[in-house]
């Protein structure tokens, strides 16, 4: 997501102050939707078709992922919202040295889970490697859902939950959770409020725990769309039609090294809704307002610098093209007393995909991280 668009600057200014005028005017109580906690139904189902396959889908089974390579997925039903029916994805990748460790990941906004790299990483590593695409995204879209909508983002920690329970039906007692970007900002938030007792350590990958823009956008107009998504949750925000720096920088098509779906993590950014802007102010003013409260180990991670610029340049490939660094930094150390900062030169905005030397970093500084832990001291190969 480029939340540096002129294009979405411009019609988030605008949105801003028709907000600001009509806030006056609106009396009625706060529609967010409050968090899905019932049991998803028993056994198997079918339900609307996904995005992805245009089939419909049968929850509740392992099946053989699009992956391939020994990855699986199954659907989780979980219980309807606004929108009608709604599930999750748990994507699978197991090893055969280590049975009780094992780690999920949680992708970021715009974004499904296809670094098959990194599932193979930590198998070779004696971890069980689970990842969850979230409601409205990637596997878990389905016909006809606008993409990313949500009115809270404690709706994606029965998604999570959901993930957690396959593990350990699967004989897993201690997880480590990562999370990109947005995903990041989902499962600090997790972590913070309502954290799984499994859960033994975090980390983040360059998390979406502030906006990337000026003093009024971030004073004013983010606040002033912000309330108003309270009300008028379904308000779209345009950003732009043309396609990303940050997609250029990924794809091996253009100026990348990846090859992934581009239904399900778009060239051209989706536009967003009023409530998404709520839902994600919510959550990081929470944070900031209770610093400190993951009581976990966290390891941070993020890209030397960030880049900018509405045209081509080389940069885009050695930097956080997405977020500001320094508000990840800023943020990110206050929000556990158990924190580790480790910072990349030449990092892309998901650490993961950035060139094979500065990735290797990534993944090296990772398991310095985890294998400190007493959870996860053994079963190495």
């Amino acid at each position: 997501m480029s939340y540096k668009s002129s294009k979405f600057i411009t019609v988030l200014s605008g949105l801003a102050l028709t907000a600001i005028i009509s806030i006056a005017a609106l009396t009625a109580p706060s529609r967010v939707a409050a968090p899905m906690w019932a049991a998803p139904p028993p056994g198997s189902m079918t339900v609307s078709p996904s995005v992805q396959t245009g089939h419909r889908l049968t929850t509740g089974i392992w099946e053989p992922d699009s992956m391939g390579n020994g990855y699986m997925m199954m659907t989780v039903a979980q219980p309807s919202d606004y929108s009608g029916e709604v599930v999750s994805t748990v994507i699978r990748r197991e090893e055969d040295c280590c049975k009780t460790r094992g780690v999920l990941y949680i992708h970021g906004y715009n974004d499904y889970f296809f670094q098959k790299e990194m599932g193979e990483i930590f198998n070779d590593s004696c971890f069980e490697f689970y990842a969850v695409d979230l409601r409205k995204y990637g596997r878990s879209l389905l016909e006809p859902q606008t993409r990313y909508e949500v009115r809270n983002l404690a709706e994606y920690f029965a998604d999570i939950d959901s993930a957690l329970a396959q593990m350990e039906r699967a004989g897993i007692e201690d997880v480590v959770m990562i999370g990109h970007s947005t995903g990041g900002l989902i499962s600090s938030y997790y972590m913070a409020k309502e954290p799984s007792p499994s859960v033994k350590a975090l980390i983040l990958n360059s998390p979406f725990l502030d906006w990337n823009f000026g003093w009024f956008m971030k004073d004013v107009a983010i606040p002033a769309v912000g309330f108003a998504g309270r009300f008028f949750p379904r308000w779209e925000i345009p950003q732009g039609d043309e396609i990303s720096n940050y997609s250029r920088s990924l794809e091996k098509r253009y100026n990348g090294e990846w090859t992934y779906d581009s239904r399900l993590k778009l060239e051209r950014p989706a536009p967003i809704q009023a409530g998404w802007v709520n839902a994600i102010s919510s959550a990081q003013r929470y944070l900031r307002s209770h610093p400190y409260s993951i009581a976990v180990p966290v390891l941070l991670m993020h890209s030397s610098k960030s880049v900018y610029g509405d045209g081509w340049s080389d940069e885009f490939k050695h930097g956080d093209a997405v977020l500001n660094v320094d508000h990840i930094d800023r943020d990110g150390r206050r929000l556990s007393l158990d924190m580790t900062v480790d910072v990349f030169d030449g990092g892309l905005h998901d650490l993961v995909l950035s060139a094979p030397e500065v990735r290797e970093a990534v993944y090296d500084s990772m398991f310095v991280f985890i294998n400190r832990l007493p959870q996860f001291s053994g079963c190495r190969r």
